[in-house]
């Protein structure tokens, strides 16, 4: 099985509180390898009120939570049994387990946060081998040889007409292969 990212239902007004605790239980019961990331989706606005320039965190959806995990019976039993959480979005109930996002999706809820699907500290190396998900180059495999996490994209080789060609790509073009 391998790693998706999940939209959880929480009580509105408390997904920042929801997160943490779900950080420490998946910690203190030593799911770390099947709940990787908490993430309450927030985006920061600017507002002018009598002159002054504020910065604003909104929340983009209130009420959600993204979870990245391995949808495995133990690590779903502890998600939904956390205190806060309401359920999954995208089961039907009845023990029924939820539908993950799409990259795609994923990739435009982080991407609006500054974030990414990959998080390339831990999980991308030079001399991984990748595959282009999106732009002129889909579908095609290639072997990373530079990494930018500044600009959030990676140089990768692929073969081209019979030659290897280093193209830069950003996160969201690029799923591991």
């Amino acid at each position: 099985m391998e790693k998706e990212w999940y939209v959880v239902n929480t009580y509105s007004g408390h997904e920042t509180k929801v997160k943490e605790k779900l950080e420490m239980r998946a910690s203190s019961m030593g799911l770390e390898d099947y709940i990787f990331r908490v993430v309450v989706p927030e985006q920061v606005e600017v507002e002018y009120k009598d002159g002054v320039k504020k910065e604003k965190v909104k929340k983009m959806f209130p009420g959600y939570i993204l979870v990245e995990m391995i949808m495995t019976d133990e690590a779903w039993f502890v998600v939904r049994n956390t205190p806060g959480v309401t359920g999954f979005i995208g089961s039907s109930g009845k023990g029924a387990k939820p539908f993950p996002l799409t990259p795609a999706e994923v990739d435009k809820i982080l991407g609006s946060m500054g974030m990414s699907r990959l998080d390339i500290a831990n999980e991308l190396q030079v001399g991984d081998m990748v595959k282009v998900v999106d732009g002129p180059f889909a579908n095609m495999f290639g072997k990373i040889t530079s990494i930018n996490l500044e600009k959030q994209q990676v140089e990768v080789a692929l073969d081209l007409f019979g030659q290897e060609t280093n193209v830069e790509l950003e996160l969201t073009q690029i799923a591991k292969s």
